[in-house]
């Protein structure tokens, strides 16, 4: 059985990877309509501002699933050459720099959804607001920091790889 931040993670983004795939069905749907649509000489208006704004969801929702799963693609040219022990400090090295980068990223994410909800910036065709995107892929990034530590913990407890 895993820990209980393993256990939070894996429903977490498990939700958040379900979020980020009904986004992409979503804007394949919509735009296969609009170009339907515009065929006829009735196109969707918003069309483009919709997708773009669902587009941040399917990249910021997805991350941390694709994340906790290792799914990205690695080229391990020169772990193999090392030692156990080499290996655990450059994963945490790198585990490390990830974290602070989306640390960083989440902060600034928060301080920009809060500034687009004091403004009031909205899209401007269907005037779509802006913020709870930049909410939403900001909670994402904190998620991926939490994957991050939970790679160092189980890198520094031999459960990594």
């Amino acid at each position: 059985m895993g820990s209980l931040l393993e256990r939070f993670l894996g429903a977490a983004t498990k939700i958040l990877d379900v979020i980020g795939g009904a986004a992409l069905t979503f804007m394949m749907l919509l735009t296969v309509a609009d170009v339907i649509l515009r065929a006829t000489g009735r196109p969707l208006v918003g069309t483009f501002e919709v997708v773009a704004l669902a587009l941040s969801l399917v990249i910021g929702f997805t991350i941390p699933k694709v994340s906790l799963d290792r799914g990205h693609i690695r080229v391990d040219l020169v772990m193999v050459l090392l030692g156990r022990r080499s290996q655990a400090l450059l994963n945490t090295f790198t585990r490390l720099i990830c974290l602070a980068l989306f640390a960083i990223i989440t902060y600034n994410l928060f301080l920009v959804a809060g500034e687009l909800r004091a403004s009031g910036e909205v899209s401007p065709t269907i005037q779509l607001p802006a913020y709870p995107f930049a909410y939403g892929v900001a909670v994402c990034c904190a998620v991926e920091c939490l994957v991050f530590i939970l790679d160092i913990c189980k890198i520094w407890t031999g459960r990594y790889e």
